[in-house]
């Protein structure tokens, strides 16, 4: 996360990519499940009520002793369900919080994607095995953390010790987090010691990773939407879009989960700050394209400006406007769980040059001022879903879609509601700037 960037359901078994949300959907567990002292432990990688949101953040720092005042409350309070990277001794409060968990080595915290390629297969399982004890009891725990942004030349020792973890906590996340398109590539770019990828494209290293790693699902981050400043540089707002999509179509490929990390904070003193539309657009667009996980980095200042917790540990206003945005994910993510991503298109020429246009299989074409992305998906029994998302930053967005033979819009979802409300077929509807809707057509 903080690297060098120079430019700036399981019975399915994964085979397609709605049921992979069966698989790595899991960060809240619900007050029934705790109460349920007696019920067995379920795996967390099979709740399809349960939808991943992250903090990338570690609780107690990558030192491993910071003391928050703002801690696992005020994230439970913000709308997360998943408390980010803890230690043991949080597990007891992520359970009674209702959030899942990753575990962070405490004895090492600062755990590099890179150190596992130096350690024998003894070691590797050696260690798999002392974090698996020191969590065994725990129903909030969710996966472990391996490392964030390996080069390729990690992938090795990353594939052993992904394979620890499914052979010693088979109901347990192995977490990796992957570099965006953005980082620096192969020899020909650049001096091999200094290459990010060590690759010579980012297709290579998202192939090379699915088939040396074995990973259960993918995560890389993606800050463009700030270095873009808001979308108006054309080349960095282009990456945003190539990347979520280069990445959708591996992880679909290859029957994986995919999780988007995007910003919360000021990622660099001259980007854009976080805000109401830059925030729902990140979620919205993620959610759009069929991802499984919305992350954010950060929940902590840590150096950055306009963090939700600020270096004093106090609540900013970007607090309450992610708070807002997570209760949008929270409400419609067991929804898309439960649904197949189909295709993923954009209107109006769309938000940058070369995206996938109109016509698409359900959509044929759209009435509307502004570009749009629009992802449609079905559900197991042949119903259809359409989700719209105002890629302006700046305008709100009327418009009104134009769909395939003896199809029409039914209803459209209401996060505040936490269900379905009928619409007229032909109802011209709204969207704020950024913001995204989940239509249901008959």
């Amino acid at each position: 996360m903080g690297a060098f960037y120079p430019k700036a359901g399981m019975a399915q078994g994964l085979q397609r990519l709605s049921h992979a949300h069966r698989v790595v959907v899991c960060g809240r567990w619900s007050s029934d499940c705790i109460r349920e002292e007696e019920r067995a432990m379920a795996s967390v990688l099979d709740d399809p009520e349960l939808f991943p949101i992250l903090p990338w953040d570690p609780q107690h720092g990558w030192e491993g002793d910071v003391q928050r005042r703002q801690g696992l409350e005020s994230i439970a309070e913000c709308g997360f369900t998943m408390a980010g990277f803890v230690q043991a001794r949080d597990l007891p409060l992520c359970r009674r919080l209702g959030l899942g968990a990753i575990y962070l080595d405490e004895t090492n915290p600062r755990v590099r994607a890179a150190q596992w390629s130096a350690m024998d297969d003894d070691a590797i399982d050696a260690t798999v095995r002392r974090w698996v004890e020191a969590t065994a009891d725990s129903r909030a725990l969710y996966g472990y953390y391996l490392g964030d942004e390996p080069g390729a030349n990690d992938f090795s020792g990353l594939g052993r010790a992904v394979d620890a973890v499914k052979r010693h906590a088979p109901d347990k996340l192995a977490y990796i987090n992957l570099f965006p398109d953005y980082a620096t590539i192969g020899t020909r770019q650049l001096a091999k010691d200094l290459s990010q990828l060590q690759t010579d494209s980012y297709g290579e290293y998202l192939e090379r990773f699915v088939s040396e790693v074995r990973p259960q699902f993918i995560s890389w981050d993606n800050y463009m939407v700030q270095y873009s400043q808001d979308l108006r540089n054309i080349e960095p707002a282009t990456s945003y879009y190539r990347n979520l999509l280069q990445v959708r179509d591996v992880a679909s490929r290859h029957g994986l989960p995919f999780w988007q990390i995007v910003s919360s904070n000021q990622i660099r003193p001259t980007t854009t700050i976080p805000s109401p539309a830059n925030l729902l657009l990140q979620a919205y667009t993620t959610l759009a394209a069929g991802g499984h996980s919305v992350g954010w980095y950060t929940y902590y200042a840590r150096g950055y400006g306009y963090a939700p917790i600020d270096a004093d540990e106090q609540r900013t206003p970007t607090w309450y406007h992610l708070a807002e945005v997570n209760r949008q994910i929270r409400s419609l993510g067991p929804v898309l769980n439960r649904l197949t991503s189909r295709e993923v298109r954009f209107s109006g020429g769309g938000p940058v040059p070369g995206l996938p246009g109109l016509p698409g299989e359900i959509i044929r074409g759209v009435e509307c001022s502004e570009p749009l992305m629009l992802g449609s998906f079905c559900d197991d029994v042949g119903g259809d879903y359409v989700m719209v998302v105002n890629t302006s930053l700046e305008r709100s967005a009327k418009f009104r879609l134009e769909l395939g033979p003896e199809r029409a819009v039914e209803s459209r979802y209401c996060p505040a509601a936490g269900a379905f409300r009928p619409v007229a077929p032909d109802e011209a509807r709204w969207l704020v700037a950024g913001e995204g809707v989940l239509l249901r057509v008959r």
